[in-house]
């Protein structure tokens, strides 16, 4: 386990060495509606090295979102660095897909043309467009669904297809907001083992960004968890999983380390509690 401190100097040499994305004492400051100013994230470095499978965990409110809206060229920061492959992001950019919470496919559109579609964005010939988007349902096994609508899936079926929109694409890195999030236990469980499996696939191709505020879920995919305080958003501590893969919720390792997590949030909760109370 390490420190906030450690993981700032470990991040730095790193990054020095070549991180695929990296954030650089970033802050990220709003002004609220009565005109103070809000602290979201909080002199936060990390990295993530390419073919890495890394989860940003942490209490709602604490800042993951904005990270990774600013990694995505969504958002900037207030100041601090964000950086893809050594470089400041400018903005969006195709190497680096997005997956949010809501899969936002077309209503009008085919399960295959909605897929087909993006690919229009990323410079993907016409010609060529059917047979990678049919590639890419069927590694989602959903090419049997590929003429059906969005009203005709189920909500873990319409994930499933912005997966695989996503992935079509080809990007370096694939930055994943709660995507599950909204799904009941029985889907979920399904979406974790299909990227699990995607992206053992990818044979270390793909970086892998995954939000979520969900301790047995980050414990299960990733191979680094980075765990956020209560905001404003700062660094806690960063958590390493060894379990072979493919894993299952029942491993002991994965186990462990959810256990471990739990444990420092809520000490982290405590702390709260008792800072409250002392005002």
């Amino acid at each position: 386990m390490s420190t906030a401190r450690d993981l700032v100097d470990l991040a730095d040499a790193r990054g020095r060495a070549g991180a695929k994305l990296a954030v650089r004492d970033l802050v990220k400051t709003r002004t609220s509606t009565s005109g103070h100013t809000l602290t979201a994230v909080d002199h936060v470095s990390f990295e993530v090295r390419a073919g890495e499978f890394v989860s940003l965990l942490g209490p709602s409110g604490c800042g993951k979102t904005t990270i990774l809206n600013i990694l995505a060229g969504l958002d900037a920061p207030t100041s601090g660095r964000a950086l893809v492959d050594g470089r400041p992001i400018q903005g969006p950019g195709p190497d680096r897909a997005v997956l949010f919470q809501e899969p936002a496919l077309f209503p009008w559109l085919s399960v295959l043309a909605n897929v087909e579609f993006a690919l229009r964005f990323v410079d993907v010939p016409q010609a060529d467009r059917r047979g990678r988007a049919m590639k890419w349902l069927e590694n989602v096994r959903l090419d049997h669904l590929a003429h059906a609508h969005p009203h005709e899936l189920s909500a873990g079926q319409r994930q499933r297809v912005a997966l695989a929109r996503a992935l079509a694409c080809d990007p370096d890195v694939l930055l994943a907001d709660e995507p599950f999030g909204a799904l009941d236990a029985q889907a979920r469980e399904l979406l974790q083992n299909e990227l699990q499996r995607v992206w053992v696939e990818s044979d270390g191709t793909k970086t892998f960004l995954f939000v979520t505020h969900n301790v047995r879920e980050a414990a299960l995919l990733s191979d680094r968890v980075i765990v956020m305080t209560r905001a404003p958003g700062r660094l806690l501590e960063e958590q390493r999983i060894g379990a072979p893969r493919p894993r299952d919720l029942d491993d002991v390792l994965v186990q462990r380390v959810v256990s471990e997590i739990h444990a420092s949030l809520m000490k982290e909760v405590d702390e709260d509690v008792s800072r409250e109370m002392g005002r």
